[in-house]
């Protein structure tokens, strides 16, 4: 059974920072593709950024052009979690942000949200 727990969200204030994490359990198998997505007033449900756990270093790592430069996905294989560092955040930026994974190489239509059979709870975040 797989479970996805992420934490870290909350409230700050315009230009600061959060970590999220994502904790995965019950995979069997080596490698997956794990990441965000957000669900925000504005903009619906949209991806975030994703990366493959799978092999000795990071691969297979997508941002949303919306985050890039701001936000960076990395992953701790040993803990089983993936982190979300983000920075300069804007109001823009709320909404509640849902790890979601499958047992694949992230694939390059990555911000496919149904292609993703695992998926956490979610998290809020609020920027002001």
């Amino acid at each position: 059974h797989v479970q996805l727990v992420e934490s870290g969200g909350g409230s700050v204030q315009a230009g600061g920072s959060l970590r999220l994490s994502c904790k995965a359990s019950g995979y069997t198998y080596n490698g997956v593709c794990m990441g965000w997505f957000r669900q925000t007033p504005g903009k619906g449900l949209e991806g975030v950024a994703v990366i493959f756990t799978g092999g000795p270093t990071p691969s297979s790592i997508y941002y949303a052009d919306s985050v890039k430069g701001r936000f960076t996905i990395s992953r701790n294989n040993g803990e089983n979690t993936v982190y979300l560092q983000m920075d300069s955040l804007q109001p823009d930026d709320t909404g509640v942000y849902i790890c979601a994974a499958d047992r694949y190489p992230c694939p390059p239509n990555w911000t496919d949200y149904g292609w993703y059979v695992d998926r956490g709870q979610g998290t809020q975040v609020t920027v002001s």
